[in-house]
């Protein structure tokens, strides 16, 4: 008769094989194999444990046989499989990488499955394999921008200097504008939510009108300062500088962080600045929005209460804006910036020296 390989755990591979077996995200195999090993090093015999866990013989015989010989490691992943080695596949794996990454079709600006597999004469299932292992998708593009400001970098220390070492006495706010809010109210009304439907909306709308959202982002503790105007020419800008300088504490700097919208720049802005030297104006560098920490807060703003909500006029659109910069300062919740600038150029170097090598299309 056949004798069952004894099988000895320590307490270290005892504490790996019963997380193995209970955890709800490890494969079912290792489950299996875990719990066989389990049951194994208490003595049960290979019948009992198949009996046991719902499996044949030969299974647990074949997973207590490979952890003897291989510990955890012999379990956790399946034995090389004989066989040729996959020298076409593997060609054909390089040459779809290569087609999709390096060129495209005639009369699109990007492959498909279907199309590259009509091109190279191959199965479309292999080519969605291969673009799944490396991690491809044509379908997919993300937008960007590589600020090409001269002062860039003076810009960018700046900024983020701020963020990590703000200044004692000061209190440092990101300011914009979200401009045209647009008021539109919705067709017919939407459809309950409700299990296996998302929200729905009609796709047309009728519009009502727009207001701007002039939004000063206390960086230290997440509070808002908020103005809606009907329009955001220089003169809204210089009330809502008034605004700021009334809700904040007289005797405290005031360094504000702006992109370089034509409005901050303004000659009579300049002046109105000039008068009130509290107030510090720190430019962030052109195409870098991300720079500005309230553009973060307007993401949350559009996607929590506008993007979805359903207004009949303006003023209907801005107490709907209101309430909701209300709720947010009774609960404030502060970005905090990590990035160092230097981390910050290493990448913005790198692709810059990509865009150098990309060919004009």
């Amino acid at each position: 008769m056949r004798v069952a390989v004894p099988v000895q755990i320590t307490d270290e591979e005892r504490t790996t094989l019963v997380r193995w077996s209970r955890g709800r995200s490890t494969p079912a195999r290792l489950i299996l194999r875990a719990r066989i090993v389990l049951a194994a090093a208490e003595g049960k015999r290979n019948s009992d444990i198949a009996r046991e866990l719902n499996t044949d013989n030969q299974t647990v015989g074949r997973w207590r046989s490979r952890f003897a010989t291989d510990r955890l490691v012999g379990i956790q992943k399946d034995a090389p499989r004989g066989g040729r080695p996959a020298t076409r596949r593997d060609k054909l794996a390089r040459r779809i990488i290569e087609t999709t990454t390096q060129t495209k079709p005639a009369n699109a600006t990007h492959w498909s499955t279907r199309s590259l597999a009509a091109h190279l004469g191959i199965d479309k299932s292999m080519v969605q394999r291969v673009w799944s292992q490396s991690g491809l998708k044509p379908h997919l593009v993300k937008t960007f921008k590589v600020s090409q400001d001269p002062r860039f970098v003076e810009k960018l220390t700046d900024v983020v200097g701020l963020y990590l070492n703000p200044p004692d006495n000061a209190l440092v706010l990101c300011v914009d504008e979200k401009s045209q809010i647009q008021a539109l109210d919705r067709t017919q009304k939407s459809l309950p939510l409700k299990k296996g439907r998302c929200g729905t909306l009609t796709h047309d709308y009728v519009r009502h009108g727009t207001t701007t959202l002039f939004a000063a982002l206390n960086v230290l503790l997440g509070t808002v300062i908020s103005a809606c105007m009907p329009r955001h020419r220089h003169q809204e800008y210089l009330r809502f500088l008034r605004q700021i300088d009334h809700q904040t504490p007289a005797h405290l700097d005031l360094h504000l962080i702006v992109d370089n919208y034509a409005t901050h720049k303004h000659p009579a802005v300049e002046r109105w600045l000039r008068r009130n030297p509290r107030f510090h104006v720190h430019f962030t560098p052109t195409s870098s929005s991300w720079l500005n920490l309230v553009e973060r807060w307007f993401r949350d703003l559009t996607d929590k209460r506008i993007r979805r909500g359903t207004f009949t006029s303006v003023p209907r659109l801005v107490a709907a804006i209101q309430a909701y910069i209300e709720e947010h300062n009774r609960n404030p919740k502060a970005f905090v910036w990590t990035a160092r600038a230097e981390t910050i150029l290493v990448k913005v170097r790198r692709a810059r020296a990509i865009l150098d090598n990309v060919p004009s299309a």
